[in-house]
């Protein structure tokens, strides 16, 4: 579905963006993957090529330096001569009350859920313009309809991508450039441990229970696997979606129950 295509992925030694980027590559994309762990991201590609018989190139890049973003699309240029895929993912920012947080905790986070997304899209929207063609999938949260407790940074910055979303979707549509955003809950990775463990010690309950309670609360009764949000980027960047932009997609096991 996707063979010939080049896409980039952030975030992609571990987690949604790994998952990600293998679901691309079953579907015969060639890989950019970035991710500032380098060991952990090699290994990511080196599996990759070895199941799917793709590319993958890994970058190591850190999101909230602006040279490092740079050093993505470069390596898609000299590889590939372009990118048509972007599917921007990042890890995310510090949890803590309003009240908790420094002036350094918000500048760090506006650079990585916000500035980040600005600059690669800046790098790759030139070779996407000449083809006239391209699509563009940010990988945002739930938060944007239903934010979280403590989870301040992220419920604030994260609202931009919307604004992103459908700012580039009429501005992009004339060249043939697709731009949409997923707002994905609870998936089963670090983070969502992440999140659980600072719940847990803020009621004073088990991990354990925490973890069970929160997949209590989703409807279908469970978290979603890396690859689940995978195989809704890859359906977004197929022809199949040929007449979707500018739309904000849930993937939360029905979670977020607001219309």
């Amino acid at each position: 579905m996707l063979r010939g295509k080049t896409a980039v992925v952030t975030a992609a030694s571990r987690g949604i963006g790994k998952g990600i980027a293998r679901v691309l590559a079953q579907e015969g994309a060639n890989l950019i993957i970035a991710s500032r762990d380098l060991e952990r991201l090699s290994r990511t590609a080196s599996e990759i090529r070895s199941e799917f018989g793709v590319e993958a190139i890994p970058v190591q890049a850190d999101l909230t330096k602006r040279a490092d973003v740079a050093k993505i699309a470069e390596t898609a240029a000299k590889s590939f001569g372009g990118v048509d895929i972007l599917v921007y993912n990042t890890g995310p920012p510090k949890p803590g009350a309003f009240m908790e947080l420094t002036e350094e905790d918000w500048d760090y986070a506006v650079r990585l859920l916000l500035m980040s997304a600005v600059w690669l899209t800046r790098d790759v929207l030139p070779y996407m313009i000449e083809r006239r063609q391209g699509r563009i999938i940010y990988i945002t949260s739930l938060t944007l309809k239903r934010p979280l407790p403590n989870l301040t940074l992220s419920n604030v910055i994260r609202l931009s991508i919307a604004g992103l979303v459908k700012t580039l979707a009429y501005q992009l549509a004339q060249y043939g450039i697709l731009v949409n955003g997923i707002l994905q809950g609870y998936v089963e990775t670090e983070r969502v441990l992440e999140v659980a463990r600072d719940r847990a010690s803020r009621e004073g309950k088990p991990l354990e229970d925490v973890l069970k309670a929160m997949a209590g609360e989703i409807p279908l009764g469970r978290m979603a696997k890396p690859e689940e949000v995978g195989e809704l980027v890859a359906f977004l960047a197929s022809e199949r979606a040929s007449y979707i932009t500018g739309s904000l997609i849930g993937i939360d096991g029905g979670y977020v129950q607001c219309i």
